[in-house]
């Protein structure tokens, strides 16, 4: 292969790369053709102990650090990220399979992003004076110490900034813990890094499966997690840190809806739809797969909602003009295969897709289903692939009611002309991140989070803060002690 995707070795500790080959042996798969690029190695319970005990002593020397010798470091790193976008973005590619027209547009230049803006953050993270008479209340606010990051499979890159920036800011360690389908971005991430002079066991990768994540999570030595992933896997991980009584933050599945009113510009509302059901072939947690379509123009946005998707360029990931590549894995374009025959089976008329593409690799038919109704399984579980269902409406209200009537509560959009009725409509929505005349745009100076079954905490922007550290009040008292005795 032209390209090195095979790394030194699988885990990064304390500033190198580390090698145990008795774990056990993760095979990387390039989803557009089916072919092995790399053979990595699970964490044995030796490396995971070697990546805690390296992120604990490094983390009290970086705490002790001003933010501004912090941001430099954070933002030195975003430099270096966006300098070799090219390299990182066919990483990614190799590693998901997304089209490089989209790796190099939204992957390292978000991680890049995270980088520069909680770099330019972290020499702002002061306590507050509070005044009481003659006494006074200072609070500090303080780091965490251990923080573990969980990834998820459709961002390695992205997911790996997004949680080791905010984290490193406020003066904790990181161990990542990327998916064991995407394991390669993350390394970059680490090395980068390292280049440009964050200490050696500050950002640590380690490689595994289920069984790796918890044991870093029920590590007593680990006081925070993060994690990006299913609602099934978030329950296991909220649950075992809560015995710990640890810090959690979790960004998690959706269902989430998209409504699209009869005054809506049709094409900027295909162009949403499109946005949030077939960018990264669909594999995006927050997309608006539920698009709800005034039955005045449901026709009209089916039709030309055809007519976009027949310009999608389906083909080599690595050839810029591609817009739309493969599933990340046999496994997952399996998953929504079924989906698809269940969409059948239950009455949904398929308006196209539909198939597994012919050719090498995992790529499957961008899918529409219209007449679908709100009981039907393609209507209330979570795809995670490129197929949208289109639900009839008539009525504001009542289609309120039905985009909230779900256990989920990520994110939620809304196409219209009427500005009062955008904005009612975006306060009635029961999801964390809402969008108006748009769709899955994700700002890093924007809170990224959901409700519901959808996570706890927020992502990203100030109120990530929060979410990486502590505050600690301290009376002062100038006047004397009175004691009852």
């Amino acid at each position: 292969m032209p390209y090195e995707t095979q790394p030194p070795a699988s885990h990064f500790i304390d500033g190198a790369y580390v090698e145990e080959k008795a774990g056990t042996e993760i095979p990387v798969i390039y989803p557009a053709t089916g072919e092995k690029i790399a053979t990595l190695h699970a964490a044995t319970p030796a490396i995971v102990k070697q990546a805690i005990t390296a992120a604990r002593r490094a983390q009290v020397e970086w705490a002790a650090m001003t933010g501004t010798e912090r941001g430099r470091i954070l933002r030195r790193a975003a430099d270096i990220m966006r300098d070799r976008n090219h390299d990182l973005s066919v990483l990614e590619t190799f590693d998901t399979g997304k089209p490089y027209q989209e790796t190099s547009v939204a992957d390292a230049t978000s991680g890049a992003d995270a980088l520069e803006y909680f770099g330019g953050m972290a020499a702002t993270l002061t306590g507050e004076h509070i005044q009481l008479g003659e006494n006074w209340v200072y609070t500090r606010r303080e780091p965490l110490g251990v923080c573990v990051g969980i990834g998820a499979w459709n961002y390695p890159t992205q997911i790996a900034c997004w949680k080791g920036a905010p984290a490193l800011a406020c003066g904790n360690a990181m161990i990542f813990k990327p998916s064991e389908t995407t394991p390669l971005c993350a390394l970059k991430v680490a090395e980068i890094l390292c280049e440009a002079g964050l200490p050696a066991g500050l950002y640590n990768v380690v490689q595994g499966m289920g069984d790796v994540g918890a044991a870093l999570v029920s590590d007593p030595r680990v006081d925070k997690v993060s994690l990006t992933g299913s609602v099934p896997t978030g329950r296991k991980v909220y649950a075992a840190a809560a015995a710990g009584i640890k810090h959690v933050t979790m960004e998690l599945g959706g269902k989430s809806p998209l409504i699209v009113f009869d005054d809506a510009d049709i094409d900027n509302a295909v162009g949403g739809a499109i946005l949030g059901n077939f960018y990264s072939s669909g594999q995006v947690c927050s997309n608006g797969t539920r698009v709800f379509v005034h039955s005045a123009i449901k026709e009209k946005f089916l039709t030309r909602l055809a007519e976009r998707l027949d310009n999608a360029v389906i083909g080599d990931p690595m050839d810029p003009a591609t817009s739309f590549g493969p599933m990340v894995s046999e496994r997952q374009m399996n998953i929504v295969l079924d989906y698809i025959e269940k969409g059948r089976a239950e009455g949904a008329r398929l308006v196209t897709g539909g198939a597994r593409i012919d050719r090498d690799g995992y790529y499957l038919q961008p899918t529409v289903f219209a007449d679908v109704t709100d009981d039907m399984t393609i209507a209330r579980e979570e795809i995670f692939g490129p197929v949208m269902a289109v639900l009839d409406f008539d009525d504001e209200a009542e289609v309120l009611a039905r985009a909230n009537d779900t256990e989920f509560g990520l994110a939620a959009g809304v196409f219209t002309r009427d500005l009062g009725r955008a904005h009612r409509v975006a306060a009635a929505f029961q999801a964390g991140t809402c969008y108006i005349n748009t769709y899955n745009d994700a700002p890093v100076e924007a809170p990224f989070g959901g409700s519901k079954m959808s996570g706890v905490g927020r992502e990203n922007s100030k109120a990530a803060i929060e979410h990486y550290s502590q505050l600690k009040s301290v009376f002062v008292r100038m006047d004397d002690v009175e004691a009852p005795f």
